[in-house]
């Protein structure tokens, strides 16, 4: 509330001015017998402009070509790199089944297309690395 003077609020402070009161006049007590009308709140506007759920969850599904390949890749440099630590893990002799669960999860992820037909030959071919190990460690576990 922003007081300006002695001649009462200002018209920033979006309280509107006591009903019966004179325009040039200072304070005034209401009658006792009417009680002051409370100073009303603006009211809120609709929201009926918004869309609904179903249009935002809609368009979030909606991926550009660009992201599918950001996507695609990041998943493909995520199984390579689980590929490497295991091989450092063979290499060392130290392989846990926590990689091993890694990869396979890394493998089971889906795969957005792409509209690059090398990219999308160079993902098969990552997808299918992890999936010959796997089976490897699979047919090995076997038979132990």
């Amino acid at each position: 509330m922003k007081v300006t003077g002695t001649g009462g609020l200002s018209q920033t402070s979006g309280a509107k001015p006591a009903r019966g009161a004179a325009s040039g006049g200072g304070f005034q007590v209401s009658s006792v017998s009417t009680p002051a009308a409370p100073s009303q709140v603006s009211s809120v506007s609709n929201v009926s402009g918004v869309m609904g759920v179903e249009a935002l969850l809609a368009l979030q599904d909606i991926e550009s070509p660009t992201e599918r390949r950001r996507r695609s890749v990041g998943r493909a440099g995520r199984m390579l790199d689980e590929l490497d630590k295991l091989k450092v893990a063979l290499l060392g002799g130290e392989l846990s089944q926590a990689q091993l669960d890694r990869l396979a999860r890394a493998v089971r992820e889906q795969r957005a297309a792409t509209d690059d037909p090398k990219l999308e030959a160079v993902l098969d071919e990552i997808e299918t690395r992890a999936a010959v190990e796997l089976a490897k460690f699979e047919m090995a576990g076997r038979g132990a």
